[in-house]
């Protein structure tokens, strides 16, 4: 507003200035939000946007208003952001496959068409047509985990930290679990082996040194009220050097020998070899099952590939207690999930793993990792001249890149394979680009390496190309 501040002076004045909500109701372009979001919460979207400014200026944060085109314009950006989902599709070009902040590991196609069909109309979620009765939800998974890993039994609920909770609740409550010093981990930024015993009513008893723990640092700790021997998977860390850790085997017969359960938290959940040349450093369900765990919990998005689940596998005596906690009720997984996660088991079951993303992903060949960046920045080029924005400034070439697995699994070692470099002559130019890729109407999520912004292609999916291209293309007419 020209001359706001000889027309209005004071805080009064300053709040006379902002434009009424009922006018601002009647615009054309609140029309079509309204559409979009429905004509209420439009309104509130408006009040809130004009209540900052009367907080500024109530705060004394501004001398004079601000341009009524301004204010329409965050009115606008605060409309806009509501007008779409947030939960939106992103181009994944880290080079980290299984991506926590992304949404871990993308499902097969099977998996997501078994996860519409069950969203789309009613299930036999708890209920068997042949028998005419209500079932357990659970079933309609258990039978695959058991066939997958060799187990007795199986429980499914919403994801390996509420495994974990559920079965040190249902088997140490008011008792002691013992668990290596040296797995005391943490997992992320919430989840910590000593909070959740804590929160599971268990007391942890601390067995062996950070770097060394034998069984006979088990043996010394086990009272009459040991209820539990833990094992716990480091995930995103290693120990190297001088380390001794105690065997699946050795603990399996500790327990027995004590009238003990020992339970494996195994993380990732690996369900299958991998074409790896470290795959043996991550250690497969079945092998934990094999070597006698009594329960073990793994998570269904991470290795496996399904989606957010928690699996707990073991034995059946164990595993129906588990089901009669009165915890479980507030974990359990709904039928999208359920359905999800039995495509992905079928899967592993028929051998055809390799149509699970994830697993393709990290087994991809080096050769066609690098078709792949080659094809990439073919269509970089391709787009950015198409739309009339030369590539002058930035040097685009095919670079060797260390991708890794992600998700807590294999943390020391890396993937070899290939990207796209795009290289601003400006200094600092990389930071901007790298932004600019991240505000596309698809946003494309990139690395940032030594003055360089690197599109790795080992986690991008068919058609995530065209993305790229198109923000690139509009990255170059706006930098």
């Amino acid at each position: 507003m020209q001359g706001g501040a000889a027309l209005y002076t004071g805080t009064k004045g300053l709040l006379r200035s902002l434009p009424a909500v009922g006018a601002l109701m009647e615009e054309s372009w609140a029309e079509g939000f309204c559409k979009q979001l429905g004509r209420e919460t439009v309104k509130t979207i408006i009040v809130q946007t004009l209540n900052g400014y009367r907080d500024e200026f109530i705060k004394g944060g501004a001398a004079v208003p601000p341009e009524k085109s301004l204010i329409i314009l965050g009115i606008k950006e605060a409309l806009s952001k509501r007008a779409e989902s947030s939960l939106k599709r992103v181009v994944n070009a880290t080079g980290v496959v299984i991506h926590t902040n992304l949404g871990r590991a993308p499902l097969a196609g099977e998996a997501v068409r078994a996860a519409a069909q069950a969203g789309e109309a009613y299930s036999a979620l708890e209920y068997s047509p042949q028998e005419g009765a209500r079932t357990e939800r659970n079933s309609h998974v258990e039978w695959a985990v058991c066939a997958l890993t060799g187990a007795e039994a199986a429980l499914v609920v919403n994801n390996n930290a509420a495994a974990v909770l559920l079965a040190l609740s249902a088997l140490a409550a008011g008792r002691e679990v013992a668990v290596s010093c040296g797995e005391l981990v943490e997992i992320g930024g919430s989840f910590r082996i000593p909070e959740i015993l804590a929160f599971s009513g268990a007391k942890l008893i601390i067995a062996g040194c950070t770097n060394s723990t034998v069984i006979e640092d088990y043996r010394r700790v086990i009272t009459e009220n040991t209820a539990v021997l833990l094992k716990v998977h480091p995930s995103n860390y290693r120990m190297e050097g001088f380390v001794k850790e105690t065997s699946r085997k050795e603990l399996a017969a500790l327990a027995r020998e004590c009238g003990l359960v020992f339970m494996e938290d195994l993380g990732s959940g690996l369900l299958c070899g991998l074409n790896l040349s470290f795959a043996n450093r991550e250690h497969p369900v079945s092998g934990s099952i094999k070597d006698g765990c009594d329960i073990v919990t793994f998570s269904g998005d991470k290795l496996a590939g399904g989606p957010q689940a928690g699996v707990i596998a073991g034995s059946k005596n164990l595993i129906d207690k588990l089901k009669k906690h009165q915890l479980l009720r507030a974990l359990r997984v709904d039928k999208m999930t359920l359905a999800a996660l039995e495509a992905t088991l079928r899967l592993y079951l028929r051998g055809e793993q390799s149509k699970i993303p994830v697993i393709k992903m990290m087994e991809e060949s080096p050769e066609l990792l690098l078709k792949k960046a080659r094809l990439l920045r073919r269509v970089l080029k391709n787009a950015a001249r198409e739309h009339g924005a030369a590539p002058e400034g930035f040097k685009i070439s095919v670079v060797e890149t260390r991708d890794a697995s992600g998700g807590g699994s294999y943390p020391t070692e890396c993937l070899p394979g290939f990207g796209v470099e795009i290289r601003p002559a400006a200094a600092g130019g990389e930071e901007a680009l790298a932004r600019s890729f991240r505000l596309a109407p698809v946003p494309v999520i990139t690395a940032v390496h030594d003055g360089a912004v690197v599109l790795h292609v080992r986690a991008m999916t068919a058609g995530d190309e065209k993305y790229a291209a198109a923000a690139f293309a509009t990255a170059l007419k706006r930098l």
